[in-house]
């Protein structure tokens, strides 16, 4: 798709976002969130995980949204502290373009940059656009929770992918937090 960019999301982008995002959880299995957030959450979803992670919005050659994507910790304990969780949704109207392609890329080049090590990505099954671009991306998959969540009167199982970003050394260092990377 040529004229993308990929930067930062911030606080103004959250309406874009929430309009991309509104039908996924209102008419998908996708998400597993039944009610979908306003501009204002995601605002503050932004925010929060901006405070540790990337959150990356594709900006079309017209200046509109196209996509966005972002890491979240993976698990509370300590020892989890190298490996997150990403998430990444594309507007209907650029869905098949390559933007989910470039949108990942950039996440795990600033992830990388982060210090983290390893990135995990939850699907709901079947979705084979989704398998798709995780394993293009490198991602492998590791199991299934059969049965992990119940929408729309009926059960969905949920596949998990991990991708390395590597390499895993005996002292990795500590992570940077997204506003320190520069």
């Amino acid at each position: 798709m040529s004229g993308l960019t990929i930067r930062a999301a911030t606080a103004e982008d959250a309406p874009a976002i929430a309009a991309i995002y509104a039908p996924i959880v209102r008419d998908t299995v996708i998400s597993f969130e039944t009610e979908p957030p306003g501009e204002a959450e995601i605002a503050r979803r932004i925010a929060a995980v901006q405070a540790v992670y990337p959150w990356l919005v594709s900006v079309g050659a017209e200046g509109g949204v196209t996509g966005y994507t972002y890491a979240t910790r993976f698990r509370e304990r300590a020892a989890y502290r190298w490996c997150c969780e990403s998430t990444a949704y594309v507007a209907e109207s650029t869905r098949g373009q390559g933007v989910g392609r470039r949108l990942y890329a950039a996440l795990f080049d600033m992830l990388r940059r982060q210090g983290f090590l390893s990135v995990v990505g939850v699907i709901t099954l079947p979705n084979a656009a989704s398998v798709g671009l995780h394993e293009a991306m490198g991602f492998e998959p590791v199991g299934v929770y059969h049965n992990a969540g119940f929408k729309f009167g009926a059960w969905h199982d949920v596949g998990w992918w991990t991708l390395e970003l590597g390499p895993f050394g005996n002292e990795p260092r500590e992570p940077i937090p997204f506003p320190e990377l520069g």
